[in-house]
């Protein structure tokens, strides 16, 4: 390895990306190919009554129309239809789609497709949702089970007792936003089915291996039938790792009689109907020593879910594990929740819900610093975990490194460190 640190290395693909030569699955042509567009849903809550699209089939130029009745096995994610055939659970959420020679027709035939819709007040607010008596948007409740319980918890020490030896008690509320991921090249997808009944799919997703599994599941087929062409994409950063248009091309490539189907998302359905990363809710209550030292902390933090299930597990079980930070607290107390709201499903988007959690404990770390006196890099410094010290999960840390990280960050900041910070190192206390 020490043959590559430090060194520029050229890559792979770079020329191609360069030159404008890379291929990517909206410039791929084959023979036969049909133009995939969706009726969606243009309310966020409602029961679906019926839906009719026999008009649309009968349009010339239209090779085959799915609805929820059509996909072999109508669910995925634990929970989340394919094409949605009882209820509509957010905005844009489809629920039939077209297959035809030309996407001008595939419009038209969307069009003609007639759903009749029982629209029911949303619920938008996650903490709304938390509240007794709230809309249910799902039947099993608006928060999602973490074992036996509605939440995750995670306890250190006793809270309690630190907050009363503390000298200082430092309150926040912090909130972060929803993001779109925004990548150049929308999601994509191309699906043949061929004689032999095995599906290929051109596909744009970042999890080749966990989709292909979950399209086998869709289709009734063993993994050996479903076969993925992917590692080409513009742009990912998380927003391409749950199913979006490859389950449905793949079920829509059983009806299309051997042609291939071509589903290239506008830049509006990638902002209406893609997951995105969450916003969410966070409190902290510290307590500090007048010294500098954090004795407690509490945390309650409320993830906005979405209408399904997706990474929402993951992603709070991992926020909680680290949101405590980088220190060490001898009393923690962590309440994580994740709330289903009337939304476009949330999932993945660079760290798996850590940039929220770092966000909120290192302004926290400021504020404190501010009220208590003292410069924040000391602060850091003080409260800096070593070798030795546990998490707040109680997991024992080893090769830490975060004391060296700041002296060397001081250093190229320009910041000048007391000799004593200076001296301090991740060894065990």
């Amino acid at each position: 390895m020490t043959q590559y640190v430090g060194k520029r290395l050229p890559r792979y693909d770079g020329m191609q990306h360069a030159t404008g030569k890379t291929r990517y699955v909206g410039d791929i042509k084959l023979p036969g190919m049909l133009y995939v567009k969706a009726w969606r849903s243009p309310v966020p809550s409602a029961k679906i009554v019926s839906i009719d699209v026999s008009r649309a089939r009968k349009m010339a130029g239209v090779e085959a129309v799915i609805t929820g009745t059509e996909v072999p096995v109508n669910v995925f994610g634990g929970e989340q239809p394919v094409l949605a055939d009882k209820e509509i659970r957010y905005l844009g959420q489809e629920v039939a789609v077209v297959a035809a020679d030309d996407l001008e027709t595939a419009r038209q035939a969307v069009a003609r497709i007639q759903v009749e819709l029982e629209e029911r007040p949303p619920i938008l607010d996650p903490l709304q949702a938390m509240e007794k008596g709230a809309p249910k948007v799902r039947p099993d409740g608006n928060l999602m089970r973490f074992g036996d319980k509605d939440h995750i918890q995670i306890r250190k020490g006793e809270v309690e007792a630190g907050f009363a030896k503390a000298d200082v008690i430092v309150e926040s509320y912090f909130r972060t936003a929803a993001q779109e991921h925004s990548p150049i090249e929308t999601q994509a997808s191309i699906a043949q089915t061929d004689s032999l009944g095995r599906t290929h799919i051109w596909t744009v997703t970042q999890a080749v291996f966990f989709n292909q599994g979950t399209i086998a599941g869709i289709l009734g087929r063993p993994l050996s039938d479903v076969h993925m062409i992917g590692g080409i994409l513009g742009g990912g950063f998380g927003s391409k790792n749950d199913p979006h248009a490859d389950h449905i091309c793949a079920v829509l490539s059983l009806y299309s009689h051997g042609r291939p189907v071509r589903w290239v998302w506008t830049r509006e359905e990638e902002f209406v109907a893609s997951t995105h990363r969450a916003a969410t809710h966070i409190w902290f209550k510290d307590g500090v020593t007048k010294a500098g030292r954090i004795i407690a902390r509490k945390i309650k933090m409320v993830r906005d879910g979405g209408a399904y299930p997706s990474t929402n597990d993951y992603v709070v079980r991992k926020a909680s594990y680290g949101i405590a930070g980088p220190y060490d607290i001898p009393n923690v107390w962590i309440d994580g929740y994740a709330v289903f709201t009337n939304k476009r499903p949330t999932s993945s988007m660079r760290g798996f819900g850590l940039y929220q959690s770092s966000f909120a404990w290192d302004v926290q770390i400021e504020r404190i610093a501010e009220r208590v006196g003292i410069d924040s890099w000391r602060l850091r410094f003080i409260n800096a975990i070593r070798d030795g010290d546990t998490s707040a999960t109680g997991a024992v840390q080893h090769n830490c490194g975060l004391i060296e990280v700041m002296q060397t960050a001081a250093k190229r900041a320009g910041v000048k460190l007391d000799g004593d910070l200076l001296a301090m190192s991740s060894s065990k206390r």
